[in-house]
């Protein structure tokens, strides 16, 4: 397990950065944080729940808790689920492939990340 350095909360940007030593450093936006949450409601025991319309989330907060994860409050209310060290480690890692995976999930459902959005397809 290895744990940050450095850990910085953007608001503005709407990224938390994390930082391992002096040359290693991730940025995730809140909105893949939020819908990679490990909350229940998000992982859904097992069978995880598609988070949709999720384009403008904010990160309010970041919390310890205890010395093995972090506590993260989105500005949509949600905050269960602790991002634990290796959890927040293994989406800075693999960011690119889950996103891939989580817009083409998105895509595949006629689902879309802005909730002002309606996806409609159409068959032809």
């Amino acid at each position: 397990m290895r744990i940050p350095t450095a850990i910085k909360l953007h608001k503005a940007s709407k990224t938390l950065e994390l930082e391992y030593g002096s040359d290693e450093r991730y940025v995730l936006s809140a909105e893949f944080l939020r819908v990679h949450s490990p909350s229940a409601e998000v992982q859904g025991h097992g069978n995880p729940v598609l988070q949709t319309g999720k384009l403008n989330v904010g990160l309010e907060q970041i919390e310890p808790a205890g010395q093995y994860a972090l506590k993260l409050t989105f500005s949509d209310g949600h905050d269960s689920g602790l991002f634990t060290w290796d959890y927040l480690e293994r989406l800075a890692l693999n960011q690119q492939a889950l996103w891939d995976d989580y817009l083409q999930a998105l895509a595949a459902a006629g689902k879309s990340r802005d909730p002002d959005e309606s996806v409609v397809k159409l068959m032809l």
